[in-house]
């Protein structure tokens, strides 16, 4: 089960916010100037050299957003608009996030205190106008994001410790950070950078579906509101040239399709107006996968294992109002949600359980210490009477100071549905109404900046390098639009945030991140769900893609970016439905470590 993500672009190689940071290493002594004179541009070793260029692809983006500006919608689906259309000024290498390569910058340069970042933009790049990307462009970007009028909480929190950058002259511009930390480079580095020329003057919160100048590989194409959007490939991208460009970015068009409902969605994949279906739903999976078009191989079915990091999702619970500010309530929660039913009823048992905000810093040799919690009315009603609530004896239902017990629950899917029907009949039993809330995705949207709800589900994606502070921070609990959505606010989690900036080692890092979320876990902000390991594909065999199907540490979304349309795989295809004929059976499981071999 998958509702609402929140996550990053995710560009073959360009984009540095497809991944949360990484420590900068040892610093030398002086001032020192990247990339070093030893560093060559190269071809992605994980695009195919058997990628051609053209046709497109249909993709299911789900409920038409609030906007495509990733700065004023902080979801999956505008991150990957914004990140085609829209380059960071560096990148990060494919296959080992911690190193940095160019991207509209060709160099930068570290101050030895680990607190200024100079950057040269590259002079051949150019936005889709003509016109030279320059400094001003980035300074005009970073002074639109922390512009208190602009809904840009999330992208706030790491520019905040910066100054107003320097402009050096025409192509160079100098940040320079109050404090150090060890995401300071990234957080500039990885600034999707706007054309001034294009936007002085408009108001930034009214930015949200057009974009007339880009500087990346694609650009918007054809909108028809609520329903598809279009990008496509840019021929006269500046950066179409380099090495590691090669053969990634194929589809001459991307085409995002929208729908209400999954199931809606799911629909039409079948009848092939959706090329490219992830299943987040295990019935779907396990129920809905058969017949002829499956059984034939013209639609594949295949489960993809690599380095993607895990997130985790949850019921959302509002700590900054009743009844939910309570910590007995919010544990009582937890034991009133059947997951293991749940997952034996609904998902066959497909899911692990969560017991941690951040599954992958744990393993086999390092087990996570957190208990299972498990589904127990009477530890439930023990917790709830602790926190002064009472059974009415006419009504039966749970009242304290006057004020029965019922709360909303936020949703923007039908798909919720059987998962709260499950849940409301639990919680009757112990005398709490539910009540449903739904509405479509751009007014939940505006009801979780302005934190208006009492519960919501939410899935979090994560990076490969974790920082804690968007969503445990204090400081951001009240910050609309951000991160920590449950307000979720802890004197020592503050402290362990504080303590981790400065620190560039990794496992250290990891050490404290583990930490706070021993001390998350039981602060009991989420009722905490379930999760997969691996990603679930579908799709209409007519595409050629590298053999380990997706990228290293990404999701369904590197397909848009190192797939390709094969016309022979499309022709056949096309003769097989026409003739009832089954095609050659792929793979049904793909092992990244398997396959991929790096020779460098």
């Amino acid at each position: 089960m998958h509702v609402s993500t929140l996550s990053v672009p995710k560009q073959p190689r360009r984009s540095l916010a497809a991944l949360a940071a990484f420590t900068l290493g040892l610093f030398a002594a002086a001032d020192t100037d990247y990339p070093r004179s030893s560093w060559q541009d190269r071809p992605n070793p994980l695009a195919s050299p058997d990628a051609v260029v053209g046709g497109e692809i249909s993709i299911f983006a789900g409920q038409w957003p609030k906007s495509f500006n990733y700065y004023l919608d902080n979801n999956v689906f505008s991150s990957e608009v914004f990140g085609a259309m829209f380059e960071t000024l560096l990148g990060t290498d494919p296959v080992d996030p911690a190193r940095y390569v160019p991207g509209l910058a060709h160099r930068w340069r570290i101050s030895s205190d680990k607190r200024t970042f100079t950057f040269w933009i590259d002079p051949k790049a150019r936005w889709s106008d003509g016109r030279p990307v320059t400094a001003r462009d980035v300074q005009w970007t970073f002074s639109a994001i922390m512009d208190p009028k602009n809904m840009t909480g999330p992208h706030k929190v790491a520019l905040e410790r910066f100054r107003p950058p320097t402009l050096v002259d025409r192509l160079c511009i100098r940040f320079t950070a109050n404090e150090v930390h060890w995401r300071n480079l990234m957080a500039v580095g990885g600034l999707q950078i706007l054309p001034a020329h294009a936007f002085t003057g408009r108001d930034f919160n009214m930015i949200n579906f057009s974009f007339p100048v880009v500087s990346g590989p694609y650009r918007l194409g054809k909108i028809r509101e609520g329903v598809f959007v279009t990008l496509e490939r840019r021929s006269d991208w500046w950066n179409r040239g380099a090495p590691s460009n090669r053969h990634t970015g194929n589809f001459q068009t991307l085409m995002f399709r929208f729908y209400g409902e999954r199931e809606n969605a799911f629909e039409a994949f079948k009848k092939g107006q959706i090329d490219l279906f992830p299943v987040y739903t295990a019935r779907l999976w396990i129920n809905q996968t058969r017949g002829d078009k499956f059984l034939r191989n013209w639609i594949v079915r295949q489960k993809v294992y690599n380095h993607k990091p895990i997130g985790f999702q949850g019921f959302a619970m509002n700590m900054r109002r009743p009844p939910f500010d309570d910590l007995r309530v919010r544990k009582a929660m937890a034991h009133l949600v059947d997951r293991r039913r749940m997952n034996r009823l609904l998902m066959y048992n497909q899911y692990f359980l969560h017991r941690s905000y951040y599954e992958d810093l744990y393993s086999k040799d390092r087990p996570c210490p957190n208990p299972i919690i498990e589904f127990d009315k009477s530890v439930a009603r023990k917790l709830l009477s602790q926190a002064g609530w009472r059974a009415n004896p006419q009504t039966g239902l749970l009242e304290k100071n006057g004020r029965v017990f019922e709360f909303k629950f936020l949703t923007r899917s039908a798909s919720t549905d059987r998962f709260l029907a499950i849940f409301a009949e639990d919680l009757k039993d112990v005398g709490v109404r539910l009540i449903i809330d739904r509405k479509d995705w751009a007014a939940w949207a505006r009801d979780m900046d302005q934190f208006n709800f009492d519960m919501t589900w939410a899935a979090w994606g994560a990076g490969i390098f974790k920082d804690p502070e968007g969503m445990w921070s204090s400081k951001e609990a009240d910050r609309k639009g951000g991160s920590n959505i449950t307000g979720f606010k802890d004197p020592e989690v503050d402290r362990l945030i504080e303590k981790q900036k400065s620190i560039f080692d990794l496992n250290l890092r990891n050490e404290i991140c583990r930490r706070i979320d021993r001390i998350a876990v039981r602060r009991f902000p989420y009722v905490l769900l379930w999760n997969l390991n691996y990603t679930r594909l579908l799709y209409w065999n007519k595409f050629g893609m590298p053999d380990t199907v997706l990228s290293k540490y990404g999701d369904e979304s590197s397909a848009y970016w190192y797939w390709w349309f094969d016309e022979d795989s499309a022709a056949d295809l096309e003769d097989a439905v026409e003739n009832g004929i089954a095609l050659p059976r792929r793979r049904e499981k793909v092992v990244f470590d398997e396959i991929f071999h790096p020779t460098r």
